[in-house]
C-alpha cells in the first residue's frame, strides 16, 4: 500500500461507479423515504445530509420547547379563567328548565319575577308571557270568525269556532264559573263593553247576538279552557263594522262612578309588574249594599283592557260566595297585575236585584290617578240568560 502525505505519493484508491451505486441502493432499502419536512412519503427525499446538533445547541432547543409549552399552558388557563368569570357574572347557564308564570282563568296572578316577565292575571298566552287577547292563535288553538266584516247600527249574529292544532273545531271544554266560554266584545276606543256567553252547537260553532252601535274596529276576545288543558286561553280577533266612523277617546272617570243609581268607588292602585289589590265598594241611596247576588259563581267580575292594544286581564275576587270571610258586599276585592304602564279601562260586573250592571273606570297604571268628575250614569241589562249584558 503506497503512502500519500502532503500531496506526495500515489492517491488512495477511489471506489468505482458500480460500487457507489450498489451502496446507495442498499442504504435506500434500509431507511424509509423521508420528505422534505421529515414526513414519510409526502414529498421527494431531501438530498442534503443530516448532521447531528452540537450538544449545547440541542440543550438550548430543548429549553426553548419547554418554555413554549409552559407559556401555552399558562395562556389556556388565563382564557378559561376569564371565560368562567364572565359566565359567573352573567348568571351562568342553568340546567333547570324555565317556568312560565301561571295565569290561568279564575286564578289570582302570582307576582312576576321582574318587569320583563309580567303576569297578566288572565289566561296564559304561553308565547313570551304576552298578555291575553293579543293573539288570534296560541298553543295550537285558533279563534276563527265566520264573518269578520259586518255592518254597524244594529244587532249582529256573530258566529265563530275555536280550532285545534288539527284544524278541527274544539267540541269539549272545561267550564269556568258556570260557562264553557266567556266572550268580550269591545271597540278599539273602549267606549262600550259587552260580556257575552254564546251557545255552542254540536259541530263546535259558537253563536251569539252582538250589538255594534257604531262603525269601527272591534275586538272579539274568547276566554276558555279546552278539556284536558291545565291552563285557560284568551284569544282575540278583529271584527270590522262598516258605517260612518266617529271614534272617541276613552271616557275620563274619577274614583267613583254611577250606574242605575248605584255608586261604585274604586280603592287601590293598578301597579305594573307587581301584584296589587283593588277594592270596589257598591252603595245605593247613600247606603252600602250588603246583599249582592252571586253572578257566575262570584259577587263580581273584573275585566281590564289596556288602551292601545286591548291587552286583556280577567281576574276574579278574593273568595267565593259561601266561603268564610266572603261577605256579599259592599266591598269586592280583586288581586291583579298590570303588564305595563299605561291607561286601562276597568269593567266591573255585579248583580243586585236580579240585574247585572257594569261600572266602568279609566285608570293609569304606574301613575296615581287624578280624580275627575263623576262619569255619566251607565245603562244596565236584566240578568236573563245568566247575565249576557252590555255597557
Amino acid at each position: 500500500m503506497s503512502e500519500y502525505r502532503d500531496g506526495k505519493g500515489p492517491s488512495p484508491a477511489q471506489p468505482t461507479a458500480k460500487a457507489t451505486a450498489k451502496a446507495t441502493a442498499k442504504a435506500t432499502a434500509k431507511a424509509p423515504a423521508q420528505g422534505r419536512w421529515g414526513i414519510p412519503g409526502r414529498c421527494p427525499p431531501d438530498p442534503r445530509p443530516a448532521f447531528p446538533l452540537h450538544p449545547e445547541i440541542a440543550e438550548e432547543h430543548a429549553m426553548n420547547t419547554a418554555l413554549k409549552i409552559t407559556a401555552f399552558t399558562a395562556g389556556l388557563a388565563t382564557v378559561f379563567g376569564t371565560a368562567y368569570g364572565i359566565g359567573h357574572a352573567a348568571g351562568g347557564v342553568s340546567s333547570k328548565p324555565s317556568t312560565a308564570a301561571h295565569t290561568g282563568h279564575a286564578e289570582s296572578p302570582a307576582a312576576p319575577s321582574g318587569p320583563a316577565a309580567p303576569d297578566t292575571g288572565g289566561p296564559s298566552s304561553g308565547a313570551g308571557h304576552l298578555p291575553g287577547g293579543l293573539q288570534i292563535s296560541d298553543r295550537g288553538y285558533t279563534l276563527s270568525l265566520n264573518d269578520a266584516y259586518v255592518t254597524a247600527g244594529g244587532p249582529t249574529d256573530l258566529r265563530f269556532r275555536i280550532l285545534g292544532a288539527d284544524g278541527k273545531p274544539v267540541t269539549a271544554y272545561r267550564p269556568a264559573h258556570g260557562k264553557e266560554l266567556h266572550l268580550i266584545v269591545v271597540p278599539r276606543d273602549l267606549s262600550t263593553f259587552q260580556h257575552l256567553h254564546p251557545t255552542r252547537a254540536a259541530d263546535g260553532t259558537w253563536r251569539t247576538s252582538v250589538a255594534l252601535p257604531a262603525a269601527g274596529e272591534y275586538r272579539v276576545l274568547a276566554d276558555f279552557t279546552p278539556a284536558g288543558a291545565s291552563q285557560g286561553l284568551a284569544l282575540g280577533a278583529d271584527l270590522h263594522a262598516a258605517g260612518e266612523l266617529r271614534p272617541v277617546p276613552p271616557a275620563r272617570t274619577g274614583r267613583t262612578v254611577t250606574v242605575d243609581g248605584y255608586r261604585v268607588t274604586l280603592t287601590g292602585e293598578l301597579t305594573p309588574g307587581r301584584s296589587t289589590r283593588l277594592t270596589l265598594t257598591v252603595a245605593k241611596d247613600g247606603k252600602p249594599v250588603t246583599d249582592l247576588q252571586p253572578y257566575l259563581g262570584a259577587y263580581g267580575h273584573l275585566v281590564a283592557l289596556r288602551a292601545g292594544d286591548l291587552a286583556y286581564l280577567h281576574v276574579h275576587p278574593d273568595g267565593e260566595p259561601g266561603e268564610a270571610g266572603t261577605a256579599p258586599g259592599p266591598d269586592i276585592t280583586f288581586t291583579t297585575t298590570a303588564p305595563s304602564r299605561g291607561s286601562y279601562r276597568l269593567f266591573l260586573d255585579f248583580r243586585h236585584g236580579g240585574t247585572v250592571r257594569t261600572a266602568a273606570f279609566t285608570v293609569a297604571a304606574g301613575d296615581k290617578p287624578v280624580p275627575q268628575p263623576t262619569a255619566t250614569p251607565t245603562a244596565s241589562a236584566p240578568a236573563e240568560h245568566d247575565g249576557d249584558h252590555q255597557h
